[in-house]
């Protein structure tokens, strides 16, 4: 069914061109759009003549005309006057508003392929044979990206996002729960990564801006057909869900560079905490000191380079040493090894995965 605005849009459009008022109403005779005040005819009059065999009549001084959606009565158009040029005017105006029941079926019909097509809920021979009824290339490499937004159903956000790919017909941009949009998206000959982290946070940039909307976006790999759209869906929602646990700073995470915390999303929970106390005897990261965890954060930003550390942390280069000490003692891991430095930089995602999973 198409919204009253665009019913009003549509007649005001066509009021501004033939200088002719129209209302469009529903089968029970209530008005929906008007270009006028109360047209004063009642709705047992336009009731009796969705009921008539005829197709158009004139009523009071208004021409009244029949609007189907496939051999189904949608609506009842109505233009002011008896003239023949009013009857032309109505006569368009009931085509315009048929031709936009087609078209918003056709959106319709698209977006619940797209729906189950993410969701895995088609057959491979449904795939090809709705999409070729749907105009839908089976062929062309795609994208998915998952827009989280902070509100559930927030219409302002999916208006927004539509509205940025008003031009690109072969993008699908839908919904599948209450908090999270997601864009389909046509990937086009040359276009790299960066091109996809780019749009990804214009994305954030405009719904920051326009829909007054916190969002976090990720996006899966691309690939090659149809049939395999849903594998970039769930690798987005994945991206998402890692995101937060390990990169929680980043409006924007791909997939393609979730690193280690991909392997460590999959764990299973016994088997961290089994790994945690091989590694911590019994003790957790989260004990120590903030101290000793900036220490630990910055000793692995500069890649384990002792006098990088030191100067950004504005300590000697022996007060790091002895800390780096202390540290090897109580955990009996040397963070100048390379292999202790490793274990302990996943011990610690390790945590931070296990302390997000029991708090969700």
């Amino acid at each position: 069914m198409i919204s009253n605005q665009i019913l009003q849009s549509t007649i005001e459009g066509l009021k501004n061109i033939a200088r002719i008022d129209l209302c469009v109403c529903d089968t029970d005779g209530n008005m929906l759009a008007s270009t006028f005040g109360d047209p004063e005819i009642t709705t047992e009059t336009i009731v009796n003549f969705t009921l008539s065999p005829a197709d158009s009549q004139v009523v009071a001084g208004f021409q009244f005309f029949k609007v189907f959606d496939e051999h189904q009565l949608e609506y009842v158009m109505l233009a002011k006057g008896g003239s023949d040029d009013v009857y032309m005017v109505g006569k368009i105006a009931a085509f315009q508003v048929q031709n936009l029941l087609v078209a918003y079926k056709e959106r319709f019909d698209k977006d619940n392929f797209v729906k189950n097509l993410l969701l895995d809920n088609l057959l491979l021979v449904d795939i090809y044979n709705r999409a070729k009824k749907l105009h839908i290339e089976v062929s062309a490499k795609r994208v998915v990206y998952v827009i989280e937004t902070k509100n559930e159903k927030d219409v302002n956000a999916l208006e927004t996002v539509r509205s940025l790919f008003t031009g690109r017909v072969k993008d699908f941009i839908t919904a599948v729960d209450e908090k999270n949009i997601i864009v389909v998206r046509e990937v086009k000959p040359g276009e790299t990564q960066d091109d996809l982290e780019k749009t990804a946070q214009v994305m954030v940039d405009m719904l920051n801006t326009e829909a007054m909307s916190q969002v976090h976006v990720a996006y899966g790999t691309v690939v090659n057909e149809l049939k395999e759209v849903s594998r970039s869906y769930k690798e987005a929602k994945m991206a998402l869900d890692v995101g937060k646990i390990f990169f929680s700073n980043k409006n924007v995470v791909a997939y393609a560079k979730l690193g280690i915390g991909r392997l460590i999303y999959q764990l299973p929970i016994p088997l961290c905490r089994m790994f945690i106390k091989e590694i911590f005897d019994g003790k957790s990261p989260d004990e120590f000191d903030d101290e000793t965890l900036t220490t630990i954060n910055k000793f692995f930003e500069n890649s384990l380079n002792v006098s990088e550390t030191s100067r950004q942390l504005y300590i000697h280069r022996n007060t790091l040493v002895y800390r780096l000490d202390k540290l090897q003692k109580s955990t009996g891991l040397d963070l100048r090894v390379f292999e202790d430095a490793i274990t302990f930089k996943i011990a610690l995602m390790v945590v931070k995965y296990m302390n997000y999973m029991e708090k969700n």
